[in-house]
């Protein structure tokens, strides 16, 4: 349990880079996301071909891997969107929300019974997000389309549970890039014409920066993302990746100097997200102990 605790910490980690190469890369959301699955629907397909990894979902199954692929696919286009229209700092924030639908919609798709805990400690997030969305109504937009984001995240990470208990983890998002580049390709010149991009091919730097955040912050990141949901609840995982604000407003800071954007009720809703992180933290220990 400890070896998945880690993991699910440099999932973190690793996560925290994501929004900063959506800045830094200068590609639309649309044309960014698609490029990402790309990239990493190559990298995943040379790894299955070089370490000669069993396949052995059914056509079926594959189908069902790949709708969960179009989720994730979404969150992106809809996560770089709101970091397009506000900065890095509003748009990872905003992910946070991801454990407060999960708390939400879990049980309905199970048909569990809600669980008091989970939506205490989500209300907990809420609030805090609740507390940045009013510091600036210009951010307003950013932040709308950042909580869409994270109630997509959360429908894929519910589903994607599932999917881990069954499948090899490089098999599953390998389907799911493949997915979400067929896709998000198909509908890209539609797409385009209603929200312009300057420019459709990368450059040399964006190629750079797509190569690594498809390497590092995609293959990487959800590889350990679906070994981590085999031992580890979906509640206890999203809520773990509210830390991601941390080190990605960290990053901002350093670099892009967004410390000027902010005020006190960020820092005070900030608070109220990291409480709620510890508090689960916390529960899910004594949990483990007690088994």
């Amino acid at each position: 349990m400890k070896k998945s605790y880690l993991l699910l910490h440099l999932a973190v980690v690793l996560a925290g880079f994501t929004g900063v190469f959506g800045k830094l890369i200068s590609l639309n959301e649309g044309l960014l996301t698609w490029y990402r699955v790309l990239f990493s629907c190559i990298i995943l397909f040379f790894i299955l071909k070089i370490f000669k990894i069993p396949n052995t979902a059914s056509g079926k199954e594959k189908l069902k891997i790949a709708q969960a692929g179009l989720l994730i696919t979404l969150h992106w286009v809809l996560f770089y969107a709101s970091i397009k229209y506000s900065n890095i700092s509003i748009g990872v924030v905003c992910y946070c929300l991801t454990s407060f639908f999960t708390a939400l919609f879990k049980p309905v798709i199970e048909r569990q019974k809600f669980r008091l805990s989970e939506l205490g400690l989500s209300a907990l997030t809420l609030l805090g997000i609740s507390l940045i969305f009013h510091f600036d109504a210009s951010y307003q937009l950013g932040i709308i389309l950042g909580v869409f984001s994270s109630a997509v995240a959360a429908l894929y990470t519910i589903y994607n549970e599932r999917l881990a208990q069954r499948f090899d983890s490089i098999v599953i998002n390998y389907y799911q890039m493949l997915a979400g580049t067929v896709c998000l390709g198909a509908i890209l010149p539609i797409y385009l014409l209603y929200f312009k991009a300057d420019s459709i091919v990368p450059d040399l730097k964006d190629t750079a920066y797509l190569g690594l955040l498809a390497l590092f912050c995609t293959v990487g990141l959800y590889v350990i993302f679906a070994e981590v949901l085999k031992k580890i609840p979906a509640f206890t995982v999203n809520l773990t990746f509210n830390l991601e604000p941390i080190y990605a407003i960290i990053i901002a800071f350093l670099f892009f100097d967004e410390s000027k954007e902010v005020n006190l009720s960020f820092y005070i809703g900030l608070a109220f997200i990291i409480a709620s992180v510890v508090l689960q933290t916390l529960i899910s220990i004594k949990k483990a102990k007690n088994k």
